[in-house]
């Protein structure tokens, strides 16, 4: 089930089942961008998918992070509500402020474009063989307890069920470098446990990964050529169907 909140009370819709998008109907797309450079190639791929789903009539919200000077650390700003005064525990107050609509406003903002997408799309620089700080602080404080995950409510039973993410990312190094027997390891076991412990964990299908192996080293004809292949799949991303991302 997706949600909206409205006051002290959740407005509960249909999904879906199929997590393929019914053809002709507009999506609610999410694309969180995580990079400081605004004239980064991940700023350019994001940039991308706002048009494309913009141009085909979704609705589209975007979050650059940096721009918006987020803060990744989870702490009582989180909160407008307070559960346990003397000793701060996140898991307790998320369920507590989910409880008594006690999130900060500019959390709420996010959580409920969170809450509302149909499709999510992350765009980010694979840094340390994972998210940049910023993005996982991103994800430590949306994705609250109570909110988007809790009891019974992970996997196939979680709140985004029926709903979709994808992983855009590009790399330092060259693709052969992040094949099975590569340099660097098998890419796909590298976001595995972004895909199955944060994606999957709270419902959402997962979609082929888009990723551009060292963009700082191709050539500008290069660049413009994955920016045109980004957004030709973007196109028809309504079509996809999830890939199996495997458990560990």
């Amino acid at each position: 089930m997706s949600c909206s909140k409205v006051g002290k009370t959740r407005l509960f819709t249909p999904v879906w089942e199929s997590s393929r998008h019914p053809p002709g109907m507009h999506m609610n797309v999410l694309i969180v961008l995580a990079h400081p450079e605004p004239k980064s190639f991940n700023a350019a791929m994001a940039a991308a998918a706002r048009a494309t789903f913009a141009a085909r009539g979704h609705v589209v919200s975007m979050f650059d992070l940096y721009a918006l000077d987020f803060d990744p650390r989870s702490t009582r700003a989180n909160f407008t509500s307070v559960k346990d005064p003397d000793y701060f525990n996140p898991q307790i107050e998320e369920t507590h402020a989910t409880e008594v609509d006690g999130f900060s406003p500019a959390l709420e903002v996010q959580m409920r474009k969170l809450e509302a997408c149909d499709l999510m799309i992350w765009q980010f620089p694979l840094w340390w063989f994972g998210l940049p700080g910023i993005l996982k602080g991103w994800v430590d404080r949306v994705f609250a307890m109570g909110r988007f995950y809790g009891g019974s409510r992970k996997y196939k039973t979680g709140l985004k069920h029926g709903k979709r993410a994808l992983l855009s990312l590009t790399t330092g190094g060259p693709q052969a470098a992040y094949e099975k027997d590569g340099f660097n390891g098998d890419i796909d076991a590298i976001l595995r446990p972004i895909q199955r412990g944060m994606l999957e964990f709270v419902g959402f299908d997962v979609l082929r990964s888009n990723i551009v192996f060292g963009p700082a080293r191709l050539s500008a004809e290069e660049r413009a050529a994955a920016l045109a292949a980004w957004r030709d799949r973007l196109a028809a991303v309504e079509s996809e169907a999830p890939v199996d991302v495997g458990r560990y």
